[in-house]
Order: structure tokens, then C-alpha cells, then sequence
């Protein structure tokens, strides 16, 4: 599709608790919109839910998935609060072989909506089989290997990519040696470093190197501090995740070396946002976003799609088949919008 629905629109109309600003707290989601007459965009009204909705996703093994657990509960609450006559079963798992048999279990359990988060793509077998047996399925972000799902919603991992680097190319002044850290190979990683490589290419600066990370503050400790040994001069690092960076400043500030300019991870971690915020780091000055309450929005278009609605204002009866959630640079002028002082109370 040519435009699609920005993080702002879809929060606002689903929960006045998820909003991407991070100004969210304990709100119940609003009333939605039945879907009108073709002629007719949907007006708000009351109406009872119903549904037992089964949401299953990793366990917190690091920093952005917490995040990911906690917005989960939050979205939980809120829904329940405003029409408890809803159920929700929610599921985590440590591997890919524990989340599949935990969808079984959902299956068994009788759930007429899923919200499934995977490990990767490797899922789909079983996403398909909930989906063919007439649950009402949202799938996240690593998603499917085919659109065996009523929702899928995802970030935007080129847009998040893309913006990063072209920041760090007018930081640089369009000239510049860096290294990138990347996540765990997969899809969504192979998106990422593409679109790196196609941006720094664009705007001049030279790829070093770039090995993974796995999304863990130890491994991109140790892949920086190799990183430091094999190259005199780096101007700057993308992790294009914060939970990396920290690794990554940490072996910097070990090594002595003052050469590097900027360190640029993503996802708006609380902690990087406060140091945005506070100007505390010379070497951290921005941020991109990608959402971990995602999967809150994820939860309500499960509550929306089960019970036939819509969002208000929107023409169609049935939502999107995709959502692509837009990718935001965060600076110290904008930061406090998308900060959540309570985000990781939840363990």
C-alpha cells in the first residue's frame, strides 16, 4: 500500500493507553468503531466483547523483550478493566520448540484469537494450523513465511535503518568509517543490514566490518573490543540496538580510545533516552524508534478484529491485512515524548 496507518493513528483509535509517545500510564483503551455502511467511514459505539484471546511471545532474555513483556501485561489490564467479560491467556517461552507447543496448548485450550510474537519465521507451520482452524490471528514483527494470519504488524526495519544511518552520515558531514553490530541472523537482520549498507553507500560513508551481535550486551562487548584491535580509526558505531550499544560503549570506554564520534543503537530504551535527555554522553545523541508496545497495539487489533470492528473514521469493514509501524529519530529536542518512566516494572 502507498501510505500506511502511522504508530500515532492506530494507538489513539485502539487504547488511549498505547500511545507512541510514551505519555502512556494506567488509561483503559477508548470505545471503538463498528464498521458502516461503504458510504460511511464508522462512528464510535458502545457494544459488549467477548473472546478468549491466547497471546504468545519469547521470554525476557533481554532488555527490548521485557519491554515487549511488560507492554503485554499493560495491555492486558487495560483491556480487562474496560470489558472484563474478555479472557486472555498469555504464554512466553524460551525456545522456538516450547513457543510452538505453547500455541498447541492455546489451541486445546479453546481460543478464538491468537497473538503470536515469534522467535522467527520457523513458527509458521504452527501459525497456520491456528489460523486454519478459524482463530482470529495477529502476528508480530519476525513474522511468517506466508500471510497465514488475519493482522500482521510489524516495525519498520528499512525506514529504522535507513533514517540511523542517514543521521549518522549529516553527523558526519557525509564522509566516515563505521562499524556496524548486528542482531541474530534472520530476516529482519538481513533487512537491517542491507538497508545499511544501500544508505551509507548513498551518503558516503565506508562499511569497516560488520558481524554479529545477537541482540546481547556481551557478545557486542566482545565483537567491539575486536573491532577496536583490528581498526585504528572508526568514526562510528551502529548497532541499531540499544541493549548492543551498551555493550559496545562499554568496551569503548575500556579501551582508552577517543577516535569514535558516534554510537547509535535503536528501540528507545528508557536508559538511552534519559542520557539523550540529560545530554549526559557526547558520543549518544539520538535514537530510533522501534516500538515494544507494538505487541500492545497487536493485542487490540486481536480484540478489534474477533468482535468485527474497525478503528473510528474507517471506511472499510474489515482491518488491514499489514500495518508497517513508522520509524521515528529521537534527539534531546523530542525525547521526553517517548519516554516511559514505568516501562520495565514488570519482571
Amino acid at each position: 500500500m502507498k501510505k500506511v496507518l502511522s504508530v500515532m493513528m492506530i494507538l489513539m483509535l485502539i487504547a488511549g493507553a498505547f500511545m507512541i509517545t510514551g505519555c502512556a500510564k494506567e488509561e483503559a483503551p477508548m470505545a471503538v468503531a463498528v464498521a458502516a455502511p461503504a458510504a460511511e467511514p464508522a462512528a464510535a459505539v458502545e457494544k459488549s466483547y467477548s473472546g478468549k484471546i491466547g497471546v504468545s511471545l519469547p521470554t525476557a532474555t533481554h532488555g527490548y523483550m521485557g519491554r515487549v513483556n511488560w507492554w503485554v501485561q499493560k495491555s492486558v489490564k487495560d483491556w480487562e478493566k474496560m470489558h472484563p467479560e474478555l479472557e486472555f491467556l498469555v504464554v512466553s517461552a524460551a525456545s522456538v520448540t516450547k513457543q510452538a507447543s505453547d500455541i498447541e496448548d492455546l489451541m486445546v485450550k479453546d481460543i478464538d484469537a491468537l497473538v503470536c510474537f515469534p522467535f522467527d519465521s520457523s513458527l509458521t507451520s504452527v501459525i497456520e494450523k491456528a489460523y486454519n482452524a478459524g482463530i482470529y490471528t495477529v502476528v508480530l514483527d519476525r513474522g511468517a513465511t506466508k500471510p497465514v494470519y488475519d493482522v500482521y504488524i510489524s516495525n519498520d526495519d528499512e525506514g529504522y535503518t535507513r533514517e540511523g544511518t542517514k543521521w549518522i552520515a549529516e553527523q558526519l558531514g557525509g564522509k566516515g568509517k563505521i562499524v556496524i553490530i548486528e542482531g541474530i541472523p534472520c530476516e529482519i537482520n538481513s533487512i537491517r543490514v542491507d538497508t545499511i549498507k544501500a544508505t551509507a553507500a548513498k551518503y558516503g560513508l565506508e562499511i569497516l566490518d560488520s558481524q554479529p551481535g545477537m541482540w546481547n550486551p556481551q557478545k557486542a562487548l566482545a565483537v567491539m573490543e575486536n573491532y577496536l584491535q583490528k581498526y585504528p580509526q572508526i568514526d562510528a558505531v551502529y548497532t541499531a540496538d540499544d541493549d548492543m550499544m551498551k555493550g559496545a560503549l562499554q568496551a569503548y570506554k575500556e579501551s582508552g580510545r577517543d577516535d569514535i564520534k558516534i554510537f547509535l543503537g535503536g528501540g528507545a530504551d528508557k536508559d538511552i533516552l534519559k542520557m539523550i535527555m540529560e545530554d549526559s554522553n557526547p558520543l549518544v545523541k539520538a535514537d530510533v524508534t522501534y516500538p515494544p508496545d507494538c505487541i500492545a497495539t497487536a493485542v487490540g487489533l486481536a480484540v478489534l478484529g474477533l468482535n468485527d470492528l474497525v478503528f473510528e473514521g474507517f471506511y472499510q469493514k474489515k482491518l488491514p491485512v499489514r500495518i508497517i509501524l513508522a520509524a521515528e529519530m529521537i534527539t534531546k529536542e523530542n525525547a521526553e515524548q517517548y519516554y516511559v518512566e514505568d516501562e520495565l516494572n514488570f519482571q
